[in-house]
């Protein structure tokens, strides 16, 4: 098995794949800081050529939030979606805490926190997009249900394209902001529909030509390429905004105090509620990583093509708590494997 790589000429080792995603997966952190160190410190001595050539990268930027979703899109396993019916009461509960509870809890820290209408915008913009397809890779490594992460994350994009711009235009009201509507829809099919019916289309002609094995050995490929698409945009979101950021520190440093709020306040709400409802560890899993992560690159783009950049600073800091807080309560996996045996244990108690 181990020689066809190599007679294979340009074939990618299925094993190097893994080890590349696993690498990439364990250190996101240290590749997302040093993205935003990186582009500080080559941005601020190129502000100039940056503020000259805005719209080169702008495209850049959209082209590499195409970059990150669209192999998630080739992962997404469409054909689940149709089983979503089988969990009514996960998928209602992920909903609810992707388009009622991170919208209403982001305008609550967004208003107590940040008087900046830019900054604030971008906040929200967080937390009205989609779970990120890192919610499945996170209930697998956390033995949970990958079948209902899945059918989550595909339907939260297809809420998405309805529910952003709902959202942001009751929000851009409340902050006197005028909402480039059809800018804004524009770049929501960009940066979601089109990845989403290419990742389908790749999707079904790997299948149809190399069979399910050929896939499954590409979606670590895949995977990788997505994290790295990632550390791409965040570079250039903190390049092509150096100076800002350098002027403005204090403002930008302010923005790590409700990220991290609202990563907490979730992870720790939907594992009591879940619990509470009767979900099983395995559904949990599936649906509080489906709640508290946020596509980050989507708000970017729909940040950077529809407002301006400084929008899509709160989606490039994100990542620094949302990786943290996620690998952090993997770890607590068989913690909460007992938390929520132990609750349906009781249940079944006879009275």
């Amino acid at each position: 098995m181990s020689g066809g790589s190599g007679a294979g000429g340009g074939r990618v080792s299925p094993g190097r794949a893994v080890r590349t995603q696993q690498h990439l997966s364990r250190w996101l952190l240290a590749y997302a800081l040093g993205a935003i160190a990186l582009g500080m410190v080559a941005g601020y001595p190129m502000r100039g050529w940056s503020s000259g050539h805005t719209g080169a990268l702008s495209t850049t930027t959209t082209v590499a939030v195409f970059l990150v979703i669209y192999p998630m899109m080739v992962n997404l396993r469409f054909e689940e979606m149709a089983k979503a019916g089988r969990n009514v009461r996960g998928l209602v509960v992920a909903l609810v805490f992707n388009f009622v509870w991170a919208p209403a809890i982001g305008y609550l820290l967004a208003t107590w926190l940040l008087h900046d209408p830019l900054l604030a915008v971008g906040f929200l913009l967080v937390m009205v997009v989609p779970c990120s397809s890192m919610a499945i890779a996170y209930t697998g490594l956390a033995k949970g249900d990958v079948e209902l992460a899945t059918v989550i994350v595909g339907i939260s994009f297809v809420v998405a394209i309805i529910a952003v711009p709902a959202w942001m235009a009751l929000f851009a009201a409340g902050y006197s902001m005028p909402l480039p509507m059809s800018t804004m829809v524009s770049s929501i099919l960009t940066v979601l529909l089109a990845p989403m019916l290419a990742g389908w289309a790749t999707r079904a002609l790997l299948v149809r030509f190399g069979g399910r094995a050929r896939l499954a050995g590409l979606q670590p490929v895949f995977s990788a390429a997505s994290m790295m698409a990632m550390s791409l945009i965040i570079f250039l979101i903190f390049f092509a905004k150096a100076a800002m950021i350098w002027d403005r520190w204090a403002t930008v440093l302010l923005l790590l105090v409700p990220n991290a709020l609202f990563m907490v306040a979730t992870l720790a709400v939907a594992t009591w509620l879940d619990r509470r409802i009767g979900m099983s560890y395995e559904e949990h899993m599936a649906v509080v990583f489906a709640s508290a992560g946020k596509n980050n690159g989507t708000a970017i783009a729909i940040a950077a093509t529809a407002f301006s950049p400084l929008v899509a600073v709160p989606a490039a800091t994100m990542p620094i708590f949302q990786v943290v807080l996620m690998v952090g309560y993997v770890k607590l996996a068989p913690r909460l494997r007992g938390y929520f045996a132990g609750h349906r244990q009781a249940e079944q108690v006879p009275a």
